[in-house]
């Protein structure tokens, strides 16, 4: 089985984006399931097409983008994504969309595919703060999410596919005084927790299919 993961690079006037670190320390196997990392710009414009090209590459299973969610102190993996992009802030291209469409004419929303609450009982279990979230908020973070499960919902093959949002690293919190931090480590170990987990109940699937069958 194969899982790609992305991050993205940083943004907003920061120095490092706590995706791009945690995923650029994944191991390149995880039991049976094997791993490629990907960094995404932090573009409305770019980084659908930089995904496209990633999940060409690989030619995934499962797919998990991760983001910053600054002031987040928990894993968070995303519900739903939202077809809009309303951004607070200019993107690393100067872009500042208001009120449009990730894809004109596309559904008001995609759900992640996922095993997310199975996926969040097991970070707590291996005692790490996680959480099921409910909004994926309207930057570039949801404009990807959206992007890629409209992509899942098109693919030749079956393909799983969410996001997760995850807290700054410390040395942000400390240059932000006070704001909730999570180590890169934890941040790793919480993908993989992910990663292993989707990728057993996709087995799981699997197996029951090819009994039906």
């Amino acid at each position: 089985m194969k899982a790609l993961v992305t991050g993205f690079d940083a943004f907003g006037g920061d120095e490092v984006n706590p995706s791009s670190l945690a995923v650029g320390r994944l191991k390149k196997r995880l039991g049976k399931v094997a791993v490629q990392a990907a960094e995404l710009p932090t573009s409305f414009a770019r980084s659908t097409e930089a995904l496209r090209m990633a999940i060409a590459k690989a030619k995934p299973d499962i797919v998990l983008c991760v983001g910053q969610a600054g002031g987040r102190s928990e894993l968070c993996l995303e519900r739903v994504a939202i077809n809009v992009q309303d951004a607070r802030i200019r993107d690393n291209d100067g872009k500042q969309p208001i009120d449009k469409p990730v894809v004109a004419g596309g559904p008001s929303a995609h759900f992640t595919t996922l095993p997310i609450k199975a996926c969040v009982a097991a970070m707590r279990q291996a005692g790490l703060p996680a959480a099921v979230s409910n909004t994926a908020g309207t930057f570039v973070c949801n404009h990807i999410f959206y992007a890629l499960m409209d992509m899942a919902a098109a693919h030749p093959s079956p393909l799983r596919g969410g996001f997760l949002h995850i807290p700054y690293v410390p040395e942000q919190a400390a240059r932000l005084g006070g704001a909730p931090s999570m180590s890169v480590d934890d941040i790793v170990r919480g993908i993989e927790i992910i990663l292993e987990t989707s990728a057993s109940r996709l087995a799981d699937l699997r197996t029951a299919e090819g009994r039906i069958s």
